[in-house]
């Protein structure tokens, strides 16, 4: 009987990982699309992020956005980013842990950053979105 719980379980862990998997794309997209209401949408809240030795909490997509909207000027000469990789170090049903490594790149796809990361994806009122993530990004 545990076999049996433990291979249901699994298969709920590997949807849940799907599933957050395509919020961590989008998330990827909208950031690179310069939207920040859009990139918000993305976000679970209240979201919280720890870089550049700063704890922010987000309690809602209208504050997120509003604090996001200079963000390309801010990190020029950004241009566009990409998930190098992204590896699923815990899962649940509701949650769902990846260590992340994004890569940052100018406009003429030169590499400019490379920043290790801990993304956590959270399911909320039906919606898998990003609610954590720490990283030494500025």
């Amino acid at each position: 009987m545990l076999l049996f719980a433990a291979i249901a379980l699994s298969a709920q862990d590997r949807q849940s990982e799907t599933q957050a998997r395509k919020a961590m794309d989008e998330f990827m997209t909208t950031f690179n699309a310069r939207d920040p209401g859009a990139w918000a949408a993305t976000l679970n809240y209240p979201h919280v992020r720890f870089a550049s030795n700063e704890v922010r909490v987000y309690q809602n997509a209208e504050d997120f956005a509003r604090e996001n909207t200079d963000y390309p000027k801010r990190l020029a000469p950004w241009h566009h980013s990409r998930w190098e990789s992204m590896t699923v170090i815990q899962s649940g049903p509701d949650k769902v842990h990846f260590a992340v490594t994004f890569v940052r790149y100018d406009a003429s796809g030169k590499e400019i950053g490379k920043f290790p990361s801990l993304y956590i994806v959270t399911l909320k009122n039906g919606h898998w979105g990003v609610q954590g993530r720490s990283s030494f990004a500025p």
